[in-house]
């Protein structure tokens, strides 16, 4: 299940471009609370918080407890808007979710083992197909990331979503529905030889 991060946020009166330049200038960063039937909330967050989130990995697949004026509200961050030359966050949109909440949402793929996989002890590549896989799935049940044990894959392995475990409340989001996340191919020179 994934974790639920942290973040205490000041609630804002006003929402527009001018009232969001007021925040950036104040050094915070603008974000918006919306969903759940709910009317949407104006939010500016501490640029430091933001960007330790972001660059923890797995941003759009964590669950966030917003803690707004003494009230909490768990999100989901849908949307970041960066500043096109310096690459700041600019604003954020965070999707308000209750406990019955189902969700898509894209989870990452980690590969573990490499080092123990027969196929790429023989000098085989791991070739990464997707690197995320989209799911539907309760709220409380978003996993972290999906695991790959590469330690019984050969070269030519075909690694295919029914061989991952997923939550057993979760709803795969692809049209096919056995397609192949990763493969251990070759190196091209060793064909040759």
């Amino acid at each position: 299940m994934s974790q639920v991060s942290v973040f205490n946020a000041e609630a804002r009166d006003r929402a527009g471009k001018g009232a969001a330049r007021a925040v950036r200038r104040a050094g915070r960063i603008p974000a918006v609370i919306y969903g759940n039937k709910q009317e949407p909330l104006m939010i500016s967050l501490e640029p430091r918080e933001l960007t330790k989130e972001l660059h923890r990995g797995g941003f759009y697949s964590r669950l966030f407890d917003i803690t707004v004026d003494g009230k909490k509200h768990r999100a989901l961050a849908r949307d970041v808007q960066f500043h096109p030359v310096t690459d700041v966050p600019e604003h954020v949109d965070f999707l308000r979710i209750s406990a019955d909440s189902t969700i898509r949402v894209n989870v990452p793929v980690h590969f573990v083992n490499q080092e123990k996989s027969p196929g790429i002890k023989k000098g085989g590549l791991l070739n990464i197909v997707l690197h995320a896989v989209e799911l539907e799935v309760a709220a409380a049940d978003i996993p972290d990331h999906l695991t790959v044990d590469l330690s019984k894959y050969d070269i030519n392995a075909s690694i295919h979503i029914s061989m991952i475990e997923i939550p057993k409340s979760a709803k795969l989001l692809h049209a096919e529905t056995d397609f192949t996340v990763a493969t251990i191919v070759p190196q091209s020179g060793a064909a040759e030889a």
